[in-house]
C-alpha cells in the first residue's frame, strides 16, 4: 500500500482545493492506497474534506520560514512508500524538509503545478527544484512556459497530465435558478462560476453586458474574493443599471448541478489559465461556453467547434460572442453537444485517475532525487 498525503494550504476554496477533492476521493476508495489531507485550521477547507470522512491533519503550513510542520509532519512519513503531493511551491519546502528528517528514503514529492510560473532562479529555490521528484503540469503550455531555458535541468522530471472534473454531489439541494432569480422563458441563463479576481476577467465581462440587450439575458456569478473586489463588481451593477441582470450568487457546492441549469457560460480570464477547470466543467455539463484564448485553453478549446474563443480583456469581442450564443440556440447546442463529446474522449476523469496512480508506483519504484539537504 502506498501512503498518499495531499498538502493543501491555500484558505480559499478554489480550482486547485477541488482538484485534490476530488482526486482524494476516489483515492480513499483504492485498496492500493492510503490517503491524507494535511491542511490550515480553515473552517471552510475543513468543511469540505471532513466530508470525505478521511483522516486529516492540521498543521501551520506558514512556509520555508516554518520549522514546526516539517518536524511534526515527518512523523507520518517514518515507515512505508509515501507519496508527499503539493500544490504549491510553498508547500514544497516543508514536504522536503519533512522527507529529510523522518530519513525514510521510500518517500517521494510531487508538485501539482496550478499555474503558469516561471521558475525562481535564486538559491533557496534551486535547491528545492533539485529536490522534487516530479513537477506534474496541467498542460504543456504552463510546461514549457515553467521550463523556458532550464529545459536540462529539470525536463526529465516533468510530465504534462491534464486535469479533469467529476461530479461530486455533496449532498446539498441545488434549487431552481430560472425560478429563484425570477426568469421569464425569453431570458437566457449566462453563467460565470469561478474566483471573483480582477485577473478573471469580470471587469470586462460586466462591460460587454452593457452593450447587450437587457430583455434577452440574466448573468449568475457564482464563486467568492476579496471583499474589496467583490464590492467593486457590486458598484459597477448598481452604477450600469443591470441590478436585474446580474446576480452574485456566493460560492455554491455541486457546481455541475449549476452548469447544467445555464443556457451557457463565459469564462474570460485575462490571466493565462494554466489548463482551466471551469472550463471543462462546462464540457462536462455539455454546455457552450465563452473563453479567452490566452493559456491553455486552445488545447482542447477549438474557436467555433467546441466552444468559442476570444482575445483576453477585448470587450467588444466578448459582446459579439455573447449576442451570438443569445440568439442562435442551434449554435449554443451543438458547441455544447461537441464539447460534451470531446471531454468524454479525451478529458474523463478516470483516465486522469489512472494516469495519476501510475505516475505515483512509476515514483516509488525509481531512487530518489537529490534531497534539499545535499
Amino acid at each position: 500500500m502506498i501512503n498518499v498525503f495531499h498538502i493543501v494550504s491555500n484558505k480559499h476554496w478554489t480550482g486547485a482545493e477541488q482538484y485534490t477533492y476530488d482526486l482524494v476521493d476516489r483515492l480513499r476508495n483504492d485498496p492500493d492506497f492510503y490517503v491524507e489531507v494535511v491542511c490550515r485550521k480553515y473552517p471552510v477547507i475543513l468543511k469540505q474534506y471532513r466530508r470525505l470522512e478521511i483522516p486529516i491533519s492540521i498543521l501551520p503550513l506558514k512556509g520555508v520560514t516554518d520549522i514546526d510542520s516539517p518536524v511534526r509532519f515527518a512523523r507520518l512519513l517514518r515507515k512505508g512508500h509515501n507519496i508527499i503531493h503539493v500544490h504549491s511551491f510553498k508547500d514544497a519546502f516543508m514536504a522536503v524538509m519533512a522527507r529529510r528528517i523522518s530519513e525514510n528514503r521510500n518517500t517521494r514529492v510531487v508538485v501539482s503545478v496550478h499555474g503558469v510560473y516561471k521558475p525562481k532562479s535564486n538559491y533557496m529555490y534551486t535547491k528545492l527544484y533539485k529536490s522534487i521528484d516530479c513537477f506534474v503540469f496541467s498542460s504543456e503550455m504552463a510546461r514549457e512556459v515553467f521550463l523556458g531555458k532550464a529545459k536540462k535541468q529539470y525536463a526529465d522530471r516533468t510530465v504534462v497530465l491534464r486535469d479533469s472534473v467529476c461530479d461530486s454531489l455533496i449532498g446539498t439541494t441545488v434549487p431552481d435558478l430560472r425560478r429563484e432569480l425570477g426568469l421569464n422563458s425569453h431570458q437566457a441563463l449566462i453563467m460565470y462560476h469561478g474566483k471573483l479576481a480582477a485577473e478573471k476577467g469580470l471587469d470586462a465581462l460586466l462591460s460587454a453586458l452593457t452593450h447587450v440587450d437587457k430583455a434577452k439575458y440574466h448573468l449568475a456569478i457564482i464563486g467568492d474574493g476579496q471583499p474589496k473586489y467583490k464590492a467593486k463588481i457590486k458598484g459597477f451593477i448598481v452604477a450600469a443599471g443591470m441590478v436585474n441582470n446580474v446576480t452574485l450568487l456566493g460560492f455554491r457546492d455541486n457546481i455541475l448541478e449549476y452548469l447544467r441549469q445555464a443556457d451557457f457560460g463565459i469564462l474570460p480570464s485575462i490571466q493565462p489559465e494554466a489548463l482551466g477547470i471551469s472550463n471543462l466543467e462546462y464540457m462536462m455539463a455539455g454546455k457552450a461556453h465563452i473563453c479567452s484564448n490566452n493559456g491553455a485553453q486552445p488545447e482542447y478549446i477549438h474557436d467555433g467547434v467546441n466552444g468559442l474563443l476570444v482575445p483576453p480583456g477585448d470587450e467588444q469581442a466578448l459582446t459579439t460572442a455573447i449576442n451570438l450564443l443569445l440568439n442562435d440556440t442551434a449554435t449554443r447546442s451543438r458547441l455544447g453537444t461537441q464539447a460534451q463529446k470531446d471531454f468524454e474522449q479525451n478529458l474523463d476523469y478516470p483516465a486522469f485517475y489512472k494516469k495519476m496512480t501510475d505516475l505515483y508506483h512509476s515514483l516509488l519504484d525509481k531512487a530518489p532525487v537529490v534531497s534539499i539537504e545535499e
